[in-house]
């Protein structure tokens, strides 16, 4: 009862296609339609997520706007860490008005035709806007985060980013954008490498280059390094994972694969570089991410 290439049914497609709402209540009724909300129903065996609550939001309002803010990121498929997604973001331009309701976060705004783009057949802010409006509106290490996957994937570009927000004006909280614009960086490759960069940078210690090659004492391609610092002779993994080839190759017993990667990190330190690393977990603790980084630190530069 869905179309064949959307999982969301809405009112006015099944009114179009013959059925009644006493029909549609009939087919909720046993369990061949799920109400998502509504004017909204999904197949019985569809799960409902995020993106299709706003969908069907969306297409419920009865005043057209452009999904914007972190709605407009959960359609581009952008990490949102530590933001809220529950209410729909819509954009309207002057002179729109109104405060939004529980489901929808309104915000009314100049928006240039250029700064919209389609995702799903619906209006919505392109990366470069929504990567913007993310910066002046939410903390800096969650707009970082956001920042980062879209240049890392390619999807705008730092001189994108600076001409939009010059071309927005004396907006509010136009400089927290700028300084999210200056410090985001596309080689960062996750969440995790983000929220790394921004501790690094909070405990103020030398900003690290990112995906540094590493050689062996012979001169071998060891791999990349998430983080690296040449004056300190150190190099950094998050999350424990060292991209230095396969970690697990087919039909290698795991203790294998962490002998390897111990090799590997003695390469390294064989080659005249220190090594630290931390997980996820320790970026809650960035006193402890700290010390380690300085202790690394301190034995590089005693290295001959």
């Amino acid at each position: 009862m869905t179309p064949d290439d959307h999982p969301l049914l809405l009112r006015p497609i099944a009114l179009a296609r013959g059925l009644s709402d006493d029909e549609l209540a009939r087919l909720v009724r046993r369990r061949e339609l799920v109400r998502l909300q509504r004017g909204a129903y999904l197949g019985p065996d569809v799960a409902p997520d995020e993106r299709l609550r706003l969908l069907a939001t969306v297409a419920g309002l009865r005043v057209p706007g452009v999904v914007s803010h972190a709605s407009a990121a959960l359609l581009h498929d952008l990490p949102l860490w530590r933001i809220p997604a529950a209410r729909v973001h819509v954009t309207r331009r002057p002179p729109a008005a109104g405060s939004g309701s529980a489901r929808v976060h309104l915000h009314v705004a100049r928006l240039p035709d250029e700064s919209v783009a389609q995702v799903d057949d619906v209006p919505v802010t392109d990366v470069t806007r929504t990567v913007l409006d993310l910066a002046r509106t939410t903390p800096f290490e969650s707009a970082v985060v956001v920042a980062d996957a879209a240049l890392s994937r390619k999807q705008t570009t730092s001189e994108l980013l600076q001409r939009a927000l010059a071309e927005m004006g004396p907006v509010h909280r136009a400089r927290r954008a700028a300084r999210v614009v200056s410090f985001a960086d596309g080689r960062s490759e996750s969440v995790g490498e983000s929220r790394s960069r921004v501790l690094i940078h909070r405990l103020g210690l030398p900003a690290p280059d990112l995906q540094t090659p590493v050689y062996g004492a012979r001169g071998e391609f060891l791999g990349r390094c998430d983080f690296s610092w040449e004056e300190e002779r150190t190099v950094a993994e998050f999350d424990g994972r060292v991209k230095y080839g396969r970690l697990l190759r087919p039909g290698q017993d795991p203790g294998d694969a962490v002998f390897d990667e111990k090799q590997r990190e003695d390469a390294i330190r064989d080659a005249g570089r220190e090594v630290a690393r931390w997980i996820w977990s320790d970026l809650g603790a960035p006193r402890a991410v700290g010390d380690r980084l300085r202790r690394a630190f301190a034995r590089g530069r005693r290295r001959p």
